[in-house]
This record gives C-alpha cells, structure tokens and sequence, in this order.
C-alpha cells in the first residue's frame, strides 16, 4: 500500500524533472571547473545525451538508478503498488538506454553513463568521476562505459 493518496502521489510524481536534475547539476559543474567544456541535452545524437563533449566526442548519460534500473543499488528498488507497471516502465527505459547507447556508438561518439549513486558519493571520492572521465576521453580504444 502507498503511504500517499493518490492526488498526493500525483503531486509528488509531476514535480520529477528529467533535465537538469541535481545529479547532472552536480557532474557539469564538476566538469567545468576541471575545464571541460560541453553542451547539455544534445538534440542531434540518439537518446538526448545529458552532457555532450563534442571536442572529445563523447555522450554522457546520467541515470538515475530507480528510473533506469541501476542492478545492485540501493536506490533502485520496485515499488509494492502498482509493480507491474513499474517493471514494465524500468524494463522498456533499459532496453531503451541500450539502443541509444549503441546509436551513439555506430556514429563515431563514445559512450559514459553516470549512475545517480556514483554522484552521491563523488564528494567522498574527491571528483574521482571527473578524473575517470578525463581518462576515458584520452583513451582511444573502448566505445562504451559505466560509471
């Protein structure tokens, strides 16, 4: 059973944005002041990357992990109401993910997704994110990685 009513839910539910979100706040100021410079919401590529460094040619996509079923985390858990439509919806969001993710590679660009949980903690890791970023932009082999 909710804990809200459901006008309360519906409430609480359309205040949910799907840009410039905290975590996304959080990883391009982190970028910029390491001196990245990029785009936000990158109509032209597959999928709308969040963030877009188009000197490095690279898409970052930063998942939040109930929304896009981050597998093992804390914050991705299913709802008790309403479960099968929420596995359906996390279900259809991955499957979607993973088409854009391979869209952006067949056009040449490489591929970063950021979960919500490894921003979290990125205050604790010093902006280890940012300096995996850095490396992976440099590195010339691999298309895709999770972060």
């Amino acid at each position: 059973m909710d804990v809200y009513s459901k006008e309360t839910r519906s409430k609480v539910m359309s205040k949910i944005r799907s840009k410039n979100t905290k975590p996304e706040v959080v990883l391009r100021k982190a970028l910029f002041a390491s001196g990245f410079r990029y785009r936000i919401n990158y109509s032209k590529l597959p999928g709308s990357p969040d963030i877009v460094l188009p000197k490095y040619k690279t898409a970052i996509f930063v998942n939040g992990c109930f929304w896009h079923g981050h597998d093992g985390c804390k914050y991705a858990t299913i709802p008790k109401t309403n479960t099968k439509y929420w596995v359906n919806k996390i279900e259809f969001n991955k499957a979607r993910d993973k088409i854009n993710v391979i869209d952006c590679v067949r056009l040449g660009w490489k591929v970063i997704t950021v979960w919500e949980c490894s921003i979290k903690r990125m205050t604790k890791l010093n902006n280890q994110i940012v300096n995996k970023i850095l490396l992976i932009v440099k590195n010339k082999k691999s298309r895709i990685y999770y972060l």
